[in-house]
């Protein structure tokens, strides 16, 4: 009798940690999916915000080339 106890308790216990399982999976894989969703946008945002630095700061060497342009056509620039 004792090992029939033994057995069906064994056998609960098999089901029940399969039903865990079962529930577990899924809410894993959609954790797993939107962690690597998030990683993908924070890879294109450091990517963007790597595009707008390298813009302005061609950007801003333009400008400077063009300020120093004027400033030499008036003859207060460096190169007289």
């Amino acid at each position: 009798m004792q090992a029939k106890i033994h057995e069906f308790e064994e056998s609960a216990a098999s089901a029940a940690h399969d039903k865990a399982a079962d529930l577990v999976h899924p809410v894993h894989d959609r954790a797993s999916e939107a962690g690597g969703q998030a990683q993908a946008q924070a890879h294109r945002t450091q990517e963007e915000a790597s595009f707008f630095q390298q813009t302005g700061e061609q950007v801003a060497s333009l400008a400077q080339g063009a300020i120093n342009g004027v400033k030499n056509t008036l003859g207060y620039g460096d190169k007289k």
